[in-house]
């Protein structure tokens, strides 16, 4: 078992659609800012080839837009910890640079996370996230 640990918690009243958006975005950015987050490409029995995958489980959470604030808060405080936040300035969005420009006005207190991934030492990541429910 691996002493690191990755997981992605959602807002919890997210419709499916915006949830598999925002557990792709993150997945994306954090995979970015990890060095093992894709594994060697793999052949299957005819001689395939596969691209490589994330090695790291992934369960994803739920949380309320307050407990994900409060995470991200955390997560970002600690030196150990990847973290990236995924929040409503993002996702209503058109491009990146509306983004940024949209961000950029945004008071932090006014900054509503909508998703955020962890990745870290096993036992920070689990206190980080043990009260919340797996994504059903």
């Amino acid at each position: 078992m691996s002493d690191r640990k990755l997981v992605i918690a959602l807002k919890e009243d997210l419709a499916p659609a915006l949830a598999a958006n925002a557990a792709a975005v993150l997945g994306l950015a954090l995979g970015g800012r990890l060095e093992s987050s894709v594994a060697e490409d793999s052949e299957d029995a005819s001689g395939g080839l596969h691209a490589g995958l994330n090695p790291h489980p992934v369960p994803t959470l739920t949380a309320s837009a307050d407990r994900l604030g409060e995470l991200h808060a955390k997560a970002a405080a600690r030196k150990d910890v990847v973290v990236v936040g995924f929040n409503e300035v993002a996702r209503r969005s058109r491009t990146y640079e509306a983004y940024t420009e949209a961000l950029a006005r945004t008071p932090a207190e006014d900054v509503a996370h909508v998703g955020v991934a962890v990745f870290g030492p096993r036992n920070v990541v689990t206190r980080l996230t043990k009260r919340l429910p797996l994504m059903a």
